[in-house]
């Protein structure tokens, strides 16, 4: 069994950054396709960014291009998300998820662990 446990959120301004960690324990880390999500009050929980097991692909929302950057380091079971010039339409819950079958989706049923969230709230 797969525990996520995502840190880093907070208040912030809008034009402000936040970096969000997703440290893992229990599972393959290394082997997983993972993923962060985001969820609004009332809305459906929302594709942020993908990253390969191996850190060499990276896919992202529309809404995330040229202001967020997913990474991860192996070794340490962890994967960030930087967000930049963040927005207050960016206030929601934010989710990391892995995925074991390592074809990386934007599908939120796809992922087989989640972590509990944490908020991120943008003031303007």
């Amino acid at each position: 069994q797969v525990q996520l446990v995502e840190s880093g959120g907070g208040l912030v301004q809008a034009g402000g950054s936040l970096r969000l960690s997703c440290a893992a324990s229990g599972g393959t880390f290394s082997s997983y396709t993972m993923g962060w999500f985001h969820q609004a009050p009332g809305k459906e929980r929302e594709f942020v960014a993908w990253i390969s097991w191996d850190g060499g692909l990276t896919r992202y929302a529309d809404s995330a291009k040229s202001r967020f950057t997913i990474s991860r380091d192996n070794a340490k079971n962890t994967v960030y998300l930087r967000m930049n010039s963040l927005k207050p339409e960016d206030t929601a819950v934010y989710y990391c998820a892995a995925d074991q079958s390592r074809i990386p989706r934007v599908v939120a049923g796809s992922y087989d662990y989640w972590g509990q969230g944490t908020q991120v709230t943008v003031s303007s």
